[in-house]
């Protein structure tokens, strides 16, 4: 299937370089691919391949490539400084594509001399805003049993969606993790990344996690950054700004594979809204320009919404996220009456939309189908 941001991409790079980052095997590499085939002479170049190192290092390619795809190159010694020289240097008619499974917008971050040099697009799994673009059959009961990365969502074997899962998860801890950063308790993150599978949507206490793997609380923190870097979880963090007593500052942690969660079928159906809406907000930055966020409320009373959409630091609209129940939550309610921000509950399973005391109660593919990418 042809991913939704392929055009938006081929526009890009005929301005800047473009950095393609996303998690393992959300089809990054496919995608790229796919773009090369638009141009007469591309090359692509993994720094995970020893020849391709060789030639990236030597930039040893035809003077004629018009696309030069290089995959990976985080992992490259210096790999910032390389990119500014290639781009910078480059003729006029060669185009440049960088991948990888790691965070590459942390360029954003460092103010470094990449600056102005590079458009970002973020490769998320699929969605139903996505399959319906690009007229890809779906269902939610679909997304929930195999998630969204594109090798087991199109599969026919529902046990092949479980082998590449299990192979996912080897290769995530034992390659990618060590790859990234030397790990001195490799034991250690990987029970951190067990206890995180069955606390999702819940605030995450780095001491309380330090305390069960037996490590101090900074180096819990230390390595759920460093699965956050490597595209494996994300964080959501509480909204303060305007919303008295929303003071807890735990964040709440999901999964870029809704099939890594261990939970019921609540907990799974809110992570995969969870990611449905942060695809949401990078397409909101990265195409648009945007000031959005995402956010959760929580109050010292207790009262609490699963989300919040912000933008420019003020909410846009709160979202609740319920399986089954469509009688509105009272937290939503509380938030809605105190502060007026337009709210919905989003409904997995409803026979009948409706409005109630100006809360909207929508069927979750009806939301989630309409989300921006």
């Amino acid at each position: 299937m042809e991913r939704a941001q392929k055009k938006a991409i081929l526009r890009d790079l005929q301005k800047k370089m473009v950095l393609l980052a996303g998690p393992r095997q959300a089809g990054k590499t496919t995608l790229a691919k796919e773009i090369a085939k638009e141009f007469k002479s591309p090359l692509y170049l993994t720094y995970d391949r020893a020849e391709d190192r060789q030639m990236i290092r030597s930039e040893a390619w035809r003077a004629s490539t018009d696309l030069l795809i290089l995959d990976e190159i985080h992992k490259m010694p210096q790999w910032k400084n390389y990119l500014k020289g290639i781009y910078d240097t480059k003729p006029n008619h060669r185009s440049i594509l960088v991948t990888g499974s790691a965070r590459l917008e942390i360029f954003n971050q460092v103010g470094d001399s990449l600056a102005g040099r590079f458009f970002l697009h973020r490769l998320m799994p699929l969605s139903p805003a996505e399959c319906k673009l690009v007229h890809q059959e779906y269902s939610i009961d679909h997304f929930l049993q195999r998630g969204g990365f594109p090798e087991p969502f199109l599969c026919k074997e529902s046990v092949d969606a479980k082998r590449w899962r299990l192979q996912y998860v080897d290769s995530l801890l034992r390659v990618d993790v060590l790859d990234f950063e030397n790990i001195q308790n490799v034991k250690a993150i990987r029970l951190i990344f067990d206890l995180l599978r069955r606390r999702v949507g819940s605030p995450i206490s780095y001491q309380s996690i330090a305390e069960d793997v037996g490590v101090s609380p900074n180096t819990v923190k230390k390595y759920i950054q460093i699965l956050e870097a490597l595209y494996i979880i994300f964080r959501i963090r509480p909204y303060s700004k305007n919303i008295a007593r929303s003071l807890l500052k735990e964040p709440k942690i999901y999964f870029f594979d809704t099939g890594l969660v261990e939970g019921d079928g609540g907990v799974i159906f809110e992570n995969f809204v969870a990611l449905c809406l942060l695809k949401h907000v990078h397409a909101k930055i990265d195409y648009q320009a945007e000031q959005y966020n995402l956010h959760y409320l929580h109050t010292k009373e207790k009262q609490e919404v699963d989300f919040a959409l912000a933008k420019d630091g003020h909410i846009e609209k709160m979202i609740e996220v319920k399986l089954t129940n469509h009688s509105i939550n009272s937290s939503l309610r509380y938030f809605h009456q105190k502060y007026g921000h337009p709210a919905v509950q989003v409904v997995k399973d409803l026979r009948l939309e409706k409005v109630e005391g100006g809360i909207e109660i929508v069927n979750a593919d009806t939301f989630l189908s309409m989300l921006d990418l």
